[in-house]
């Protein structure tokens, strides 16, 4: 589990095909405050990965290895990235651990698209994410975009997007500062609001 608080910005610095079809991935960042154990999860731009062999170091960063499947690559924005892409990084939370954003699984459930970005007196992204995810997504509630922890300013139900207002420090410290129209974010819905939509959808009768 995560809280969507992004503790570091990433680069992946390669990618080799495996023999199962997905991918190995190395990710270089600067060291966290803990240095991550071999199985560890660790939240890549939004989607839980585990951590392959010992995090090596190089000088004051280290480099981490994670294995892709084909359906990850398939089902999220990981496939689109390329050598030099930047992500987020998060490690897992603990029972100690300070719930600073929201309860986040790190299960991508589908990639939105970026349909407008506004740089005025705030800096504002609004998205379109796939019809399913529509329900979910409510005013004032929780998201995660790209594994960041994230209000959602504003719904428009008829046209299908919705937009979050991003304060500075979220445009330094992680990678949404960077990103243009067209471009995809891995979206993950607050899981309360999923369960409860999901019971409505699926086990209410609509018997008051």
């Amino acid at each position: 589990m995560f809280t969507g608080l992004v503790q570091r910005t990433g680069e992946i610095v390669q990618l080799r095909p495996t023999e199962a079809g997905g991918v190995r991935l190395t990710v270089r960042s600067t060291a966290f405050d803990q240095r991550p154990s071999p199985g560890d999860s660790i939240c890549v731009s939004g989607c839980c990965l585990t951590l392959v062999g010992e995090a090596r170091s190089t000088g004051e960063q280290i480099e981490m290895d994670f294995d892709v499947i084909e359906e990850s690559l398939a089902k999220t924005k990981l496939g689109d990235l390329a050598e030099g892409s930047r992500v987020n990084l998060e490690t897992s939370c603990t029972p100690t651990t300070l719930l600073g954003g929201h309860v986040v699984q790190g299960h991508v459930e589908g990639v939105g698209e970026v349909v407008r970005v506004e740089t005025g007196e705030s800096h504002e992204v609004t998205i379109r994410p796939p019809n399913a995810l529509m329900p979910c997504i409510t005013p004032k509630g929780s998201i995660t975009l790209d594994g960041i922890s994230l209000t959602i300013a504003g719904v428009d139900v008829s046209g299908g997007t919705f937009h979050v207002a991003l304060i500075p420090t979220t445009l330094v410290e992680t990678t949404i500062g960077d990103t243009k129209v067209g471009e995809g974010m891995n979206i993950e819905t607050d899981i309360m609001a999923r369960t409860v939509v999901h019971y409505l959808q699926n086990f209410s009768s609509g018997d008051s």
